[in-house]
């Protein structure tokens, strides 16, 4: 496995590997679990070239302190990467895709502006950007992402089509703890009494209704940010909620996923 830290060497390595169509693109921040690995493994199973970046990206940070307390362990991660299969790594620093004078940036106007959007400013335009920096820098056929961020999934689903870009987008369904908690790197954060409050959120949004997901939460303690049936493709019911100091997300699938919308790569003349 390849460690590659500027976007030049990251180029230079894909270049060499792709000898045949087939190369995937992984984005992370880090903190890898097991629906990471998810991730990972099926794009290893699929694809000839697997990219993984690591990168903790503070364009979709709207609190300093949310972003300082995210957790970082490099060294772990880079292990598990390997484990996985994955072929090259990019792992830069801010300044290798924030250089100063930085000024551009991608924003899905209606989409990033509700749910998640509308209790975290400026958070999509950040995710938006930094994807299609990094589609541009890795130039995969394939980018797998995770319903567990299903409004995340639905931005970067418009920015591929709103700006024709040549990358399919495959999503792996949410992996859960045995309690039914949706694997997040916030869970760490969580303490053994928040861990069982926090148990509420999926069985909530279980109840596949929003007005019964909300007694669910509120006979627990927890007053969401949002409940919401969002027609998101698929159509989901999302919840956001406060467990003590840490901000939780989960949906669940209200009707069975349909086919990709076509891309620019599926639209192209073969």
């Amino acid at each position: 496995m390849q460690v590659v830290r500027t976007i030049p060497e990251t180029r230079s390595a894909i270049a060499e590997r792709r000898r045949t169509p087939g190369g995937t693109l992984v984005p992370t921040m880090g903190a890898l679990h097991a629906g990471h690995r998810a991730l990972l493994d099926a794009a290893r199973t699929e694809c000839a070239t697997v990219v993984m970046s690591l990168f903790v990206n503070p364009a979709q940070f709207g609190e300093a302190a949310d972003l300082a307390a995210y957790p970082r362990d490099e060294p772990r991660d880079l292990a598990a990467a390997e484990a996985a299969g994955v072929d090259i790594v990019f792992a830069p620093a801010a300044g290798e895709l924030y250089p100063p004078g930085f000024q551009t940036w991608i924003e899905v106007e209606r989409l990033g502006s509700i749910l998640e959007g509308a209790h975290r400013p400026g958070h999509f335009r950040g995710v938006a950007t930094v994807v299609v920096k990094l589609l541009h820098i890795a130039g995969p056929d394939v980018a797998y992402f995770g319903q567990k961020d299903a409004q995340q999934v639905a931005v970067i689903r418009t920015v591929l089509r709103d700006l024709d870009l040549p990358v399919r987008l495959r999503v792996v369904p949410t992996v859960r703890d045995a309690d039914g908690l949706a694997l997040s790197s916030r869970n760490a954060r969580l303490s053994p009494a928040e861990r069982v409050q926090a148990q509420a959120l999926p069985r909530a949004l279980a109840t596949g209704d929003r007005a019964a997901a909300l007694t669910v939460l509120r006979d627990a303690g927890l007053e969401p940010d949002y409940v919401e049936v969002a027609d998101l493709e698929p159509r989901v019911l999302a919840a956001a909620v406060r467990v003590g100091s840490t901000r939780l997300i989960d949906n669940v699938v209200l009707e069975p996923a349909q086919q990709e919308p076509p891309t620019a790569m599926d639209r192209a003349p073969r």
